[in-house]
């Protein structure tokens, strides 16, 4: 029953997430005379439906997975022939209106984080997560390496640490391995090497360092106070993302770490349990990774459609249907194979293969 209401928590955190991106895309849409024909929650048939006084149709579809909006002319080059009534079809927009449709739902995005961002500061204070040894496991593979209680970790095998969760994250995909701790201790720099322990959990190997960290909260901030310092940490999480995401790239860290929807769905539902501070920062999170992965200019997502508008405006003329047609099927095949990858992740990562080959045969 547990594991039933943290999926439904998970759901519901996804869903509100997804429901504010395809919202920035509506409302910029109807802001610059788009008709919207379809407001989807989810993707397939749909479950409940019903049309508003501008036409359009909002429904909750079967697969709860993301969603979408359906803009009148979408489809369509904009120097395809134009037909009787469409001149609020999306393709007859100048250039600049398609840009500001498109770019809406990543700018909502953000701007949801940055609110949920001003309610955790004004309301709990600043979570101050500091990469310190506050305790050491006994017999753990940290105490055995050396490790001590106020040891400030600052590298993982040569590579400067992001977060917390950054080391959480390496050390469990390494498990048994050795891995260099860059640390300060009293001010001096040190490396020490730490054979990682090997735990089991959902079913399949996780590295574990065997340290406690310190954890602080600071006094809540005025609004005032706290508007600008959620900018900032929005614009520091950005940048301690694209950095992973490039490490990730360059073989600096384990692409195991990505994750998918049904991951996503499961760390929701597990934020929620922990409260409610923690759920609203998981949302918080999670909306700012939808936002900026939807500017990477890959055709297929909004960054991509962005580039063809800025390309657009260079020339004069939108690019041939040859060239974006293979640009859509080259977006399509790499946001295909992302998604297989990540969800096999997801599995291995919920011990579903681990359970399969457990029982088979």
């Amino acid at each position: 029953m547990h594991s039933l209401q943290s999926i439904i928590a998970g759901l519901v955190v996804f869903g509100i997430v997804v429901f504010i991106h395809e919202l920035g895309h509506y409302l910029a849409a109807r802001w610059r005379g788009v008709q919207v024909t379809v407001f989807s929650i989810g993707f397939g048939p749909a479950l409940t439906s019903w049309k508003d006084r501008a036409g359009t149709r909002w429904q909750i579809s079967l697969l709860p997975l993301g969603g979408y909006v359906k803009l009148h002319g979408f489809e369509n080059r904009p120097d395809a022939p134009r037909e009787e009534g469409d001149e609020n079809a999306f393709n007859r927009k100048s250039v600049l209106s398609r840009a500001i449709v498109t770019v809406a739902g990543p700018v909502f995005n953000f701007l949801l984080t940055i609110l949920l961002f001003v309610v955790l500061l004004s309301c709990f204070g600043r979570p101050e997560a500091r990469p310190d040894i506050g305790t050491l496991a006994p017999d753990g593979a940290a105490m055995k390496a050396g490790l001590q209680v106020g040891d400030e970790i600052q590298r993982l095998n040569g590579h400067h640490i992001l977060s917390i969760g950054d080391i959480q994250a390496q050390v469990a995909a390494h498990p048994g391995e050795v891995m260099k701790i860059g640390f300060l201790r009293k001010g001096q720099a040190g490396e020490l090497p730490v054979t990682l322990d090997r735990i089991q959990q959902g079913g399949h190997d996780v590295g574990r360092l065997g340290v406690g960290f310190a954890v602080s909260h600071s006094a809540p901030l005025p609004v005032y106070k706290a508007v600008p310092a959620a900018i900032g940490q929005t614009w520091d999480m950005c940048g301690n993302m694209l950095e992973g995401i490039w490490q990730i790239i360059t073989g600096q860290r384990s692409a195991r770490q990505l994750s998918g929807t049904i991951g996503i769905i499961h760390m929701s539902g597990q934020a929620v349990d922990y409260g409610v501070a923690s759920a609203l920062g998981f949302v918080a999170l999670l909306s700012l990774n939808l936002g900026l992965l939807n500017l990477f200019p890959v055709p297929m997502l909004d960054g991509g459609h962005l580039l063809f508008y800025a390309c657009e405006a260079i020339r004069g003329r939108p690019l041939s249907e040859r060239t974006q047609g293979y640009a859509l099927q080259a977006g399509l095949f790499l946001v295909a194979a992302l998604f297989i990858f990540s969800t096999v992740n997801d599995l291995r990562g919920l011990g579903v293969f681990h359970w399969l080959f457990a029982h088979g045969g």
